[in-house]
């Protein structure tokens, strides 16, 4: 099944055991002193007994004045190389090879967060939330970074890890952003040429080859293609990489996109193209004779073999999947392939908890990050659970409690599993997420939860079946805001109804109250303009209380709703609050005067939820543990429902 995905490769002098990295990813698992933790030994180890052929760490920073971040690793001083040294050992003892990847955060400093000042090659900004003007810099301070990258090079070898890379990618960073045309402007040795451009980074080179000799692996991340205005091309990457190569290294790892403008195409959410950096990779590969790695969106064994088998690259990044699944090599090796835990590019633990400056989670995997504390472990004294719900919560919480011995049953009044998720996967580019139910419902049965659909768990049912421990996990119902006049007219219908088959979704104006996330996504799955003449056209009006759309979702995959939205000429009302529904629309008030929009045949209520729990407090005196979970508990995200499946699973 896979010819190419389990066979060896040298980098250099090192040979790594497959073709399946694990690339750099931001965990904020690190300490103030700037030592490998507990947490990240945890980590790297479980994916390196999983299987995986190299694992390269988060980024690195290589002077103390210098971090990207508030808890970074570190290589800027000797004392240091001990926890490295334990890092080292806990990889190769199950046979994995170590990366460490190097970075200075340059203009990326988060001066409000750290108090460090940016600086950069030229006085140019890159616009993310935390709008700080980079200092230029001199060609003497140029000249004392690089020999910070160099003795950072020089320590990891010494500390035994495997290999370095250093970050020249997506137009960011220190070393990405004078590689990059939209950033550097400068007139001397460092800027206007493309050759120049990359000067900082040959001399990293230089000064790494100079203190470490020519067998020590070296592989750099650049962006195949910047995929921004003025940012650099595919065909100028293909020339830096000749450079790069002729210079020393020894593989190179291809990105795309740069950070914050195209921050979708560096940490791709669902929807969008797998494997989006292959043909950037393979033109890499074209014009080199070193390894090349494509990295981005791919997210399954069967597709790395088709990357790595069409020749798109030589070794494949799988670092969101290896985060949702530590063991997917070992799986994929034995052809257990319905027993990964699939990444559903959600971004929501991996990304959207870290850029909170929370530790990096998992929905799919609530374990990761907590590799020891989370370990499964059998249970004392064998109970019988009945859990109520089939959504994400209830199926975590019975396949863990099944794991460890427990006899389970897992009650789901409607006919097929799934809870809100089914709901969820409708809006254009979100079924990815459906691979959430699949997996949990499998991986249930395999650990022997008894399964019973059309079956609602009652105080009677208690009375009959008398578990030991019961699991509410009943979801929750949309929210109606009964202060909202008209709520309960005929026009007025939930989006959960419109994206579970309602006839308003064939309307041709509708508005939606609501302007969250469900919101803009009914608004996505809905409107469609006069534009073809063999679709019949939706106009959706939008109302929002709050100055911006969709708050509560993740920043990328953000950023292209909002464009579909553009697109399909939604028609948004900002800082508008609902008065009245009536029969032809909504009467709301917006910048203190009263308006109204009309002609809609219906009003769609996106306003929330609210938990659906009506269990617990009627059986309290009849079950000896009773766990409630999820939005049954509080309505938040998938993320909390998964989580807290997991502890109460380990806590039964």
């Amino acid at each position: 099944m896979f010819k190419r995905l389990f066979t060896p490769i040298a980098i250099g002098s090192m040979v790594v055991r497959n073709r399946i990295v694990m690339p750099p990813m931001h965990m904020g698992y690190g300490a103030m002193d700037g030592t490998v933790t507990e947490k990240y030994r945890d980590y790297y180890e479980a994916r390196a007994k999983g299987g995986t052929g190299l694992i390269i760490t988060e980024a690195c920073a290589v002077n103390p004045e210098r971090k990207y971040g508030l808890l970074p690793l570190c290589l800027y001083d000797d004392a240091l190389l001990p926890s490295w040294k334990e890092l080292a050992d806990a990889v190769h003892r199950h046979g994995a090879k170590l990366a460490a990847q190097l970075m200075d955060p340059g203009p990326e400093s988060m001066k409000i967060l750290t108090g460090i000042d940016p600086v950069g090659p030229s006085p140019v900004a890159g616009r993310g939330i935390f709008r700080s003007m980079p200092r230029e810099l001199s060609s003497s301070e140029i000249e004392a970074i690089v020999e910070d990258f160099g003795h950072a090079v020089r320590r990891a070898q010494q500390a035994g890890v495997d290999a370095v890379e250093i970050h020249a990618a997506h137009g960011y960073a220190l070393v990405g952003s004078f590689m990059s045309p939209f950033f550097n402007k400068r007139t001397d040795a460092y800027g206007g040429s493309l050759e120049r451009r990359a000067k900082i980074l040959l001399d990293i080179i230089k000064s790494a080859r100079d203190k470490v000799g020519p067998d020590f692996p070296l592989i750099v991340r650049i962006a195949g293609d910047e995929r921004r205005t003025g940012g650099r091309t595919l065909q100028e990457s293909q020339f830096i990489a000749r450079i790069l190569v002729d210079a020393g290294v020894d593989a190179i790892e291809v990105s795309g996109g740069t950070i914050p403008t195209v921050f979708w195409a560096v940490v791709a959410p669902s929807g969008t193209p797998l494997a989006l950096n292959a043909d950037f990779a393979h033109a890499i590969k074209q014009v080199v004779d070193i390894p090349v790695i494509s990295v981005g969106r791919i997210n399954t064994p069967r597709l790395a073999e088709f990357v790595l088998e069409t020749g798109k690259a030589d070794m494949v990044s799988m670092g969101r999947a290896l985060h949702a699944d530590p063991e997917l090599p070992n799986k994929a090796a034995a052809g257990d392939l319905e027993d990964i835990a699939p990444c559903i590019a959600c971004n929501i633990g991996c990304i959207g908890t870290v850029v909170q400056g929370q530790h990096a989670t998992c929905i799919v995997n609530p374990a990761a990050g907590k590799e020891r504390e989370m370990a499964l472990v059998p249970a004392d004294k064998p109970k019988h659970v009945l859990v109520a719900g089939g959504g994400p919560a209830g199926l975590e919480a019975a396949r863990v409690a099944a794991l460890r011995g427990h006899k389970v049953t897992l009650c789901e009044k409607e006919q097929k599993l799934g809870g809100q998720i089914n709901i969820a996967s409708v809006p254009p580019f979100m079924q990815e997420i459906s691979q959430l139910i699949q997996y949990l419902s499998t991986q249930a049965q395999k650990a022997g939860v008894q399964v019973e659909l059309g079956k609602e768990v009652t105080p009677e049912l208690i009375d009959e079946r008398k578990p030991d421990v019961l699991i509410v996990a009943t979801g929750a119902r949309p929210l109606i805001p009964e202060a909202l006049q008209g709520v309960d007219r005929h026009n007025v219908v939930t989006a959960w109804e419109v994206l579970t088959g309602h006839e308003a979704s064939l309307a041709g104006n509708v508005v939606i109250v609501g302007g969250g996330l469900v919101g803009c996504e009914t608004a996505d799955f809905l409107a469609q303009t006069t534009d073809n003449l063999g679709v019949a056209p939706t106009h959706v009006t939008i109302l929002e209380m709050q100055d911006r759309l969709a708050l509560d979702g993740n920043s990328e995959a953000r950023h292209l709703l909002m464009e579909r939205l553009r697109e399909k000429q939604v028609t948004i009302m900002l800082k508008a609050k609902a008065k009245e529904i009536v029969d032809d629309g909504v009467l709301f008030t917006r910048d203190g005067q009263d308006v109204s929009v009309q002609d809609a045949e219906y009003v769609i209520l996106a306003t929330g939820a609210k938990s659906a729990d009506n269990l617990s407090a009627a059986v309290k005196d009849k079950v000896a543990e009773v766990y409630v979970i999820g939005d049954a508990r509080n309505p938040a995200t998938a993320l909390q429902a998964t989580s807290d499946a997991a502890w109460a699973g380990r806590e039964i």
